[in-house]
């Protein structure tokens, strides 16, 4: 009997190889024979770099970089065993977990750190940079990764923007002529699980927003800065970044590596999939198990549990879904190819605690749900 455990980490848990190796031996207590495959998952945001990186036997750096509130950080990134595949978390230097609630405020965060771990992996000569687009804390289009790329953003004296999204509704031109030359070439993926377009009512600015501290008055003053971004840039550069599925990825960044970096958008967890070559792995399954923190409507869309299981069940294997906790929903995922879902919650606790307890309670979850599926027909 051959079991795929393909979770993803649970933020503020554990990692998504742990969460693999918690469900395996929750197999193994009820199946010992059983053979598991651990391919821990990711669908562009936290867990990425982990899952391309080690899957492959890569190699993880780190850089100091600045934050999206400007302050120096260390930033992993890294690159994939084939040595030309250099992958990048935005949100490891520009992401929402780095900054203090009481600090949020998406008009002055910046990706310029993003910007920087890019620049340094084209000077090191990867040709190929994977950037995951979840988890940011910017709504800048990505001017700020564009910044530091050597793109120039300035208002109608010729002045430079500040860093922030609220700055682009003064931005009147875009001087590129010091535009890193050594992007050309270079082959730019940027994997997301959402498809929204930059600007409108399913925009960077009014979805996602609100989470980096954004108020309702805040969301229209930078949605329209974001729409005066689209007209310049295509003004300047010829690209159409508006209505691109994808391009509202992490506060417009997707836009951003589009127009500055000719970026293509690709869906995070196929792209994921792809790498880990996991149609080829389903090959004589049995049995897929995936997991993530929380199962709700939002996981419909493309993320990691909802992808395996798309995958799973075009090879006619059955996905179950073991999730820290069920939201309003989550029912809609027996729609998209998961077969059942369970919560691994085992008992009245304290969120803290429930978090120091996942591995014990994945374990213990996948020992039930494997019992169950050896009684079935």
């Amino acid at each position: 009997m051959k079991i795929i455990i393909a979770p993803q980490g649970f933020k503020g848990g554990i990692s998504g190889l742990e969460a693999a190796r918690a469900i395996a031996r929750g197999v193994l207590a009820a199946a010992p024979e059983a053979e598991t495959l651990l391919l821990p998952v990711a669908d562009g945001g936290d867990g990425t770099l982990h899952a391309l990186v080690d899957a492959t036997g890569g190699e993880i750096f780190t850089s100091t970089v600045t934050g999206p509130i400007s302050q120096q950080v260390e930033a992993q990134w890294g690159v994939m065993g084939d040595g030309r595949t250099a992958v990048i978390e935005m949100a490891r230097a520009s992401g929402l977990a780095m900054v203090p609630p009481r600090r949020r405020n998406p008009r002055v965060t910046t990706t310029l750190g993003t910007g920087q771990i890019l620049k340094e992996a084209a000077e090191k000569g990867f040709n190929r940079v994977i950037v995951g687009l979840g988890g940011s804390a910017t709504n800048d289009a990505g001017a700020g990764m564009a910044t530091a790329l050597g793109v120039r953003f300035l208002d109608s004296r010729g002045n430079a923007l500040p860093p922030g999204g609220a700055a682009l509704v003064s931005l009147d031109r875009l001087d590129t002529s010091g535009l890193l030359p050594r992007l050309t070439g270079m082959e730019i993926i940027a994997a997301t699980d959402v498809t929204n377009p930059l600007c409108g009512p399913t925009g960077a600015s009014a979805i996602f927003g609100p989470q980096k501290g954004a108020s309702k008055d805040v969301v229209a003053e930078l949605d329209a800065a974001l729409l005066n971004f689209a007209q310049v840039v295509k003004r300047d550069t010829g690209y159409d970044v508006l209505d691109i599925p994808g391009g509202g990825a992490a506060g417009g960044l997707g836009a951003g590596l589009i127009a500055f970096a000719g970026a293509k958008i690709q869906s995070g967890i196929d792209m994921v999939c792809e790498v880990l070559d996991f149609d080829r792995h389903l090959a004589g399954a049995d049995l897929v198990i995936t997991g993530e923190g929380r199962a709700d409507r939002s996981t419909v869309f493309d993320k990691a549990p909802v992808g395996v299981a798309r995958h799973a069940k075009a090879h006619s294997v059955p996905t179950v879904l073991l999730a820290g906790s069920l939201g309003e929903g989550h029912e809609e995922l027996y729609q998209h190819g998961v077969a059942s879902i369970l919560c691994i919650s085992d008992g009245a606790m304290t969120f803290q605690q429930a978090l120091s307890r996942t591995g014990a309670m994945l374990e213990g979850t996948a020992e039930r749900a494997m019992r169950l599926f050896l009684i079935s027909p």
